[in-house]
């Protein structure tokens, strides 16, 4: 009886360390099956998630390739290929197949009218586009013209002064003096003189010293028988003590170097001296001295 009490605890030792191997080794072997099993289930996922985008983008290439050979064709074009495959699936008849190619003709016309017609309809926009280009351009050019005329008419062209000649062949016997006196035989007096004479025989012909137009024949107290001629740029000359004026009138357009006169000696303030003429020039009405702008 002792050597039994004895040998139970080592018995049941072993039996618990057995069932603890046994356990282990059951808990392992079913984690293993778990992974094992998990694998497979995650590869079988994504094999079937690659197959199905397999077939979407399969799908999508051959809808963009139908779709593509659609493009660019009007609808009878796209019914007519219908027609004839689904009559050449059908029946297989000469007739429909006939019937077919006549409708594919027709349709070909009806696209060459198509075309045609967008063509004509083309070249009448190109026509219209250049009318409205050649129109602008006249337009253009009409408002170019407009600014050149209204410059012109806003700065008009400067116009140069006149050249003067010698209305006579002579010496200067009495110089211009407006700022000094000089003697007057004829009045006895020291006066100022505004413009020069110039010595020459009675009926020598006086020229017109530039060209003008005459504004003025007269008979002056002081002068005696005068011309006046206005030229361009305000400027004026004046003729005294001349006998005759015969060769000219009053509005008339001279030249310069054409007869207007003769020399006399009808000037009361210089009666006293030799025959002469009185020349003088003014601008813008101011005396100026005439030997500054003779040549």
């Amino acid at each position: 009886m002792r050597r039994d009490n004895r040998r139970k605890p080592v018995d049941e030792g072993l039996d618990v360390k057995k069932m603890i191997y046994i356990t282990g080794s059951v808990l392992a072997l079913a984690v293993i099956v778990f992974v094992i099993t998990f694998l497979l289930y995650s590869n079988k996922l994504e094999n079937e998630t690659n197959l199905g985008k397999l077939n979407t983008n399969t799908i999508g290439n051959i809808s963009a390739e139908q779709a593509s050979t659609q493009y660019g064709k009007t609808v009878n074009e796209v019914k007519g290929e219908n027609t004839e495959t689904g009559s050449t699936e059908g029946s297989g008849s000469s007739d429909e197949s006939k019937s077919g190619t006549a409708t594919q003709n027709g349709n070909t016309s009806n696209s060459s009218s198509t075309s045609n017609s967008g063509s004509t309809k083309n070249d009448t926009e190109s026509k219209i586009a250049i009318n409205t280009s050649a129109a602008e351009q006249k337009v253009e050019n009409s408002k170019q013209n407009e600014n050149k005329e209204t410059d012109k008419t806003t700065e008009p062209e400067k116009v140069p002064d006149p050249e003067f000649i010698k209305p006579v062949e002579g010496n200067i016997m009495k110089e211009f003096a407006d700022n000094k006196l000089v003697y007057s035989s004829t009045l006895d007096v020291w006066s100022t003189h505004n413009g020069i004479d110039i010595e020459a025989e009675q009926r020598s012909v006086v020229k017109a010293s530039a060209d003008g137009t005459i504004t003025s024949i007269k008979n002056d107290p002081r002068y005696g028988l005068t011309v006046i001629i206005e030229h361009v740029n305000g400027y004026k000359t004046v003729y005294a003590n001349l006998l005759s004026t015969e060769f000219v009138k009053q509005g008339e357009k001279v030249q310069q170097g054409q007869s207007i006169g003769t020399v006399g000696n009808t000037a009361a303030f210089e009666i006293s001296d030799e025959a002469h003429l009185h020349f003088e020039l003014l601008k813008d009405n101011e005396q100026q001295d005439p030997e500054l702008y003779l040549n």
